[in-house]
């Protein structure tokens, strides 16, 4: 039987916009995940979601702007992980984002967070304008896995 380190743990932060402040955030989440169990495959798929998240409000939500600052709130229990990430940009619709696995946009670097994100989380939600997104993990939730498997 594992140990149950509560029944969550919750962080909230407000950083400048610098890539480097947002990475050493998830270091926290990841220590939080592998006390209650979590499995590798759950832990390297949260933190490649949150690099990309942070990258993603810091260049291009902030667009690099050193008076901006992100809003980061992350939560954890024995199931369930959310992290929601709010930037100061104008925002942007991920509906019009487009899909960088067509033929013509392989060799155009970039635009492959929004996708990345999407599948390796269990639920992604964006607000209204576009510059908060929400992530969800459910442990054990791996759907590349399960279509690989199909």
């Amino acid at each position: 039987m594992g140990t149950n380190h509560g029944p969550s743990w919750t962080r909230r932060h407000t950083i400048p916009s610098d890539t480097r402040v947002g990475s050493d955030l998830v270091e926290e989440l990841i220590q939080e995940m592998s006390q209650r169990e979590w499995p590798a495959t759950d832990l390297f798929r949260v933190q490649l979601a949150y690099e990309e998240a942070i990258v993603n409000a810091v260049r291009h939500g902030n667009r690099n702007a050193r008076d901006k600052t992100v809003e980061v709130e992350m939560t954890c229990c024995s199931e369930r992980v959310m992290i929601r990430i709010r930037d100061q940009g104008e925002g942007f619709d991920p509906e019009k984002v487009p899909d960088p696995r067509q033929e013509s946009l392989l060799d155009v670097p970039g635009g492959r967070g929004v996708l990345l994100i999407s599948e390796v989380m269990s639920e992604v939600y964006y607000n209204d304008i576009g510059n908060e997104v929400t992530m969800i993990k459910i442990k054990g939730d791996n759907p590349l896995e399960d279509e690989s498997q199909a």
